[in-house]
């Protein structure tokens, strides 16, 4: 496309002098591809920049290929050395909260902050906002709201799901989504309970397999006494944000063959 766009007869706009253009232009292309093209991005012409400005919202929010739906246990937050807060609202249920609903390529990669002219806004969200503290609670230190967590989300990740969700169903979509995953029932349903015992690693995605229909990705973290521990559970969503589906790729790291699973 850059190729096809390119048209040495106008002046040229170094975009390495703007850097807000710069932004632009690198989110505007995959990760794997930027290296190569970037003697193509030091000369783009002026009528080029312009046209890429003007459809950048469009092309970046639809460039990706399914979402990460990641849950986080949050008695596993809070059993590290960095510990944890609870949010202003107090302590969160002992259930799996929503961490975030993430674009990402099939390649492994994802796209980030795709536009910065649509900060996260409290009021898009009013009518969320005590579900959310239920289901997408802060462990952050210090204590808060909820409201600082809530818009790194929207603005790393889900500006790049627009315009397939707008800020409220990115929001809306997400709480939905955890409402059909009951993640701790399915392993409850398995014998797999938060009381600090050990379990295979084996045995809790096959849990959680059973109880939702998908293969599931585990995150692992460790305690302060260095044991391996289920921190987050990854499932993958179509990029439609509406059904489970089997997940093309898993994202990096591994976690012992025996976990522990502590209380919250």
């Amino acid at each position: 496309m850059l190729a096809l766009i390119h048209c040495p007869s106008l002046p040229l706009l170094q975009y390495k002098s703007n850097p807000s253009l710069k932004v632009l232009v690198l989110n505007f292309l995959r990760p794997e591809i930027r290296e190569q093209n970037m003697k193509v991005l030091n000369s783009i012409p002026l009528h080029a920049l312009l046209v890429m400005q003007l459809f950048s919202g469009l092309a970046l929010s639809q460039d990706f290929d399914f979402f990460y739906l990641v849950q986080q246990w949050p008695g596993s937050f809070c059993d590290t050395q960095k510990s944890c807060c609870y949010p202003t609202t107090g302590k969160p249920a002992a259930d799996f909260g929503i961490h975030g609903l993430w674009p990402n390529y099939e390649s492994g990669s994802y796209p980030s902050n795709c536009d910065p002219n649509n900060p996260f806004n409290p009021s898009e969200i009013s009518d969320l906002k005590k579900s959310m503290q239920t289901n997408w609670p802060t462990l952050a230190c210090p204590s808060n709201d909820g409201t600082e967590f809530w818009s790194h989300e929207w603005e790393k990740h889900g500006t790049c799901s627009e315009p397939v969700l707008k800020q409220h169903d990115y929001f809306e979509t997400a709480l939905q989504l955890k409402a059909k995953v009951d993640l701790l029932g399915a392993l409850k349903a398995a014998g797999v309970n938060p009381d600090g015992s050990s379990y295979s690693l084996k045995d809790i995605k096959d849990a959680i397999k059973a109880g939702t229909g998908y293969t599931p990705w585990i995150q692992c973290n460790t305690d302060p006494s260095g044991n391996s521990q289920l921190y987050q559970v990854y499932l993958c969503i179509d990029k439609t944000g509406s059904d489970l589906i089997e997940c093309p790729v898993f994202p990096r790291g591994k976690c012992a063959s025996e976990i522990e699973f502590p209380s919250f």
